[in-house]
C-alpha cells in the first residue's frame, strides 16, 4: 500500500515580473520524512514560480504512481487541474495562454502519480504554507539566482 506524500509549495516574485523563487516542503503522510527546497530566478513572475514548485516537487519522488497531495495557496494552479481548465488548454495547444512551456513539463509528471490539490489560503497561519512563503521570498532575495529560461525565452 503506497503511503501518502504531502506537499506544500509558494512561489513568489518582488515585482511582477521581477526576480522570484519558489518554496517547497514534502512530507510524509505521518510527518515522520520532511524535506525542503527552494530556488531563485532573477527575472520571473509569481504564476511561472507557483506552478514551478509543484513540478520541481513531484519531479523529486521517485516511486511513480504515488499518492501525492499537493497544498497551495494559488489559484491559478490549483483551479487550472482540479477544475479541469489545463485539460481543456491542451486540447487548444495552449492557444493565448501564459506558462505552457511549464505546464507542459507539469503534465509529464503529473501523469506518474495520483495528484490532488488542496488550496489553502496564504497567509492564514498554515505552517507548511508560511514555511514554502519564507522559502520562496528568501530564495527571491539570493545572491545566486537562476535564469528563468522559459520566461525571458517568450519576452522577445
Amino acid at each position: 500500500m503506497s503511503r501518502l506524500i504531502k506537499i506544500y509549495t509558494d512561489g513568489s516574485s518582488i515585482g511582477n515580473p521581477g526576480p522570484g523563487g519558489y518554496g517547497i516542503v514534502m512530507l510524509s503522510d505521518n510527518e515522520d520524512y520532511k524535506k525542503e527546497f527552494s530556488q531563485g530566478f532573477n527575472l520571473t513572475t509569481n504564476n511561472r514560480m507557483e506552478l514551478l514548485a509543484v513540478i520541481i516537487a513531484l519531479e523529486k519522488i521517485k516511486i511513480k504512481n504515488s499518492k501525492v497531495k499537493v497544498y497551495t495557496d494559488s489559484k491559478y494552479v490549483s483551479d487550472a487541474v482540479e477544475k479541469g481548465w489545463l485539460f481543456n488548454w491542451v486540447k487548444k495547444d495552449f492557444k493565448n495562454k501564459k506558462n505552457p512551456d511549464l505546464w507542459r513539463r507539469f503534465l509529464r509528471i503529473y501523469n506518474d502519480h495520483e495528484v490532488k490539490f488542496q488550496w489553502v489560503k496564504g497567509h492564514n497561519n498554515d505552517f507548511y504554507n508560511e514555511r514554502c512563503d519564507f522559502l520562496a521570498n528568501l530564495a527571491a532575495k539570493n545572491s545566486n539566482l537562476k535564469e528563468d529560461k522559459g520566461y525571458t525565452t517568450n519576452l522577445t
